[in-house]
């Protein structure tokens, strides 16, 4: 019943802005890395950014200084600031959790759902 929703998606012009979040709710016992993916039309799933429970951080060369990932662990919640955006950047951005459901043994990978950024003049 673990369940992660993102939100803050849009459509912005070139070099401008957007805030990600994503909040994981259900029975958790513990989570450890979160992260975010995209996905462009035609293409395959990429990664953009992690960052461990420590608060260590990873992030694709391509959007190195203009991507910021943080996360709240009292919350629950992974964010992805994201600045001087460029039309490459449109895709379908998706949350992603290594997360231990309470009562379980294991860890497994989560999916949000997706939210759409969009990235034109």
């Amino acid at each position: 019943q673990v369940h992660l929703v993102e939100s803050g998606g849009g459509l912005v012009q070139p070099g401008g802005s957007l805030r990600l979040s994503c909040a994981a709710s259900g029975s958790i016992s513990s989570i450890n890395t979160m992260g975010w993916y995209r996905q462009a039309p035609g293409k395959q799933r990429e990664l953009v950014a992690t960052i461990t429970r420590g608060a260590n951080t990873h992030y694709a060369d391509s959007v190195k200084g203009r991507f910021t990932i943080s996360r709240d662990n009292a919350k629950n919640s992974v964010y992805l600031q994201m600045n001087s955006l460029k039309p490459e950047d449109t895709a379908v951005y998706y949350c992603n959790a290594n997360i231990r459901p309470a009562s379980t043994w294991n860890f497994q990978i989560y999916w949000g759902q997706g939210t759409q950024v969009t990235v034109s003049s």
